[in-house]
């Protein structure tokens, strides 16, 4: 998954060392919890050697468990996971909302109404351990507090043109023919890998659901989409200094005097 997923090139990991590259395939189940695992594993590799890490990403979930700490919740029944997904995508999504605000009032107050990954998760646990997933949650975490984040923040105008081109260039690169090799792997639509961003449009496409066209306007649509939920979630993070592209030297002497 190289494409879709805006994965370093050979040559850029020639020049800087990446590390939880190429590490599973399309078809294994990867929690946030195996990524904090393999994450702290590589971070101790990285110290060993006099370096600092650099966590670099998007996926604002994977970088909070990984500082912040990670909930305990249990593997979860897959059948329970399809009964419930089941019932939501046919008509019953209001129904299951009401169902986790009677059992879960706390995590359906952090949850929208209309969030179907968090109410299909939240009733699943519910249904299969008999405890709500907020009495999973930890109270006492360990925050890392010896961390420096840097935030590159961009204007939403320019930001959805540069995601209008990435777009572009990923169909330029192949993409299509990226998914269909992966299908003729067997790698099947209806992995979770496979309905990420980019995956499932063009999955829907080759499937005769949508014109090419209408697959690359929701890529762009679903990624500036993503971008803002992405803004939303690290402004909430308060440790962050953020650095508009015009002020990208300020970094090193940022880094610097963090380090000192």
């Amino acid at each position: 998954m190289d494409i879709g997923s805006s994965k370093p090139s050979l040559a850029e990991m020639k020049v800087v060392k990446h590390h939880l590259i190429d590490v599973v395939n399309p078809d294994y189940h990867f929690t946030a919890g195996d990524f904090c695992a393999r994450a702290s594993s590589a971070s101790i590799e990285i110290n060993a050697r006099g370096r600092i890490p650099l966590v670099v990403g998007g996926t604002g979930f994977y970088i909070n468990s990984f500082f912040d700490g990670i909930d305990e919740i249990p593997d979860i029944d897959e059948n329970v996971k399809k009964s419930v997904a089941f019932e939501y995508d046919n008509g019953n999504a209001e129904l299951l909302y009401e169902e986790l605000k009677r059992v879960d009032n706390e995590f359906a107050a952090k949850v929208h109404k209309n969030d179907r990954q968090r109410i299909i998760r939240g009733i699943s646990v519910f249904r299969d351990s008999g405890r709500s997933i907020s009495s999973y949650f930890s109270t006492n975490k360990n925050k890392n507090y010896n961390t420096f984040f840097i935030g590159l923040y961009i204007e939403s105008e320019l930001l959805s043109k540069r995601i209008d081109s990435r777009v572009d260039s990923m169909m330029k690169k192949g993409f299509v023919e990226e998914v269909e090799n992966l299908r003729s792997m067997g790698y099947d639509p209806s992995l979770k890998s496979m309905q990420s961003i980019g995956y499932a449009e063009i999955n829907k496409y080759i499937d005769g659901f949508i014109s090419l066209e209408s697959a690359v306007e929701n890529i762009k649509k679903n990624t500036k989409k993503y971008a803002k939920k992405q803004m939303t979630w690290f402004k909430k993070n308060k440790s962050v200094i953020w650095f508009r592209p015009e002020e990208i030297q300020k970094i090193p002497d940022s880094v610097k005097k963090w380090l000192n």
